[in-house]
């Protein structure tokens, strides 16, 4: 594996489209917390999920957002985008909408380092594939993502002041 990272992205969302990232094995990252473990975390308030994001983040070597539709949304995304800048970790995107979620894709969302206080320049990637008719090529999207996910993850923009 190349490198340890922090995946930030959208729980509930996109947690299946994840799981396909994280088996592509090119990168080491977070433990994968089940429904119920996050659950857990949850419910125990918000200093609990900063410890826990802290304590997953603190000897990562990047953080990588993994971007669905409502990714931008999401208050802890944002809170993962700013700590990265913070701690001056390479920081990147990946869009997922394409990758499929129980047998059906979604639209691409907007861009959360947009929503965040971090500094301009921060690459996005999008590994989406399209067939001829326009439509998203699931499968093929995987292949691009697995073929290119490594090398995007030395990409990433650290603040420099």
């Amino acid at each position: 594996m190349a490198k340890s990272v922090f995946y930030s992205f959208h729980y509930e969302r996109d947690v299946h489209r994840v799981q396909l990232v994280w088996n592509i094995n090119a990168l080491e990252g977070q433990p994968l917390l089940n429904g119920q473990r996050w659950e857990e975390v949850q419910r125990k308030g918000p200093s609990a999920i900063q410890d826990w994001i802290h304590g997953q983040m603190a000897y990562k070597k990047a953080v990588i957002v993994l971007i669905g539709q409502e990714t931008a949304r999401r208050p802890w995304v944002i809170y993962e985008i700013e700590k990265a800048w913070f701690d001056k970790k390479p920081l990147l995107g990946v869009r997922i909408h394409g990758l499929s979620s129980l047998g059906s894709v979604d639209r691409q969302g907007p861009n959360p380092f947009d929503q965040a206080k971090v500094g301009s320049g921060i690459p996005v990637f999008d590994p989406t594939v399209r067939d001829w008719r326009g439509n998203t090529d699931s499968q093929a999207t995987y292949r691009n993502l697995a073929s290119n996910l490594e090398s995007w993850s030395e990409k990433g923009v650290v603040r420099t002041r």
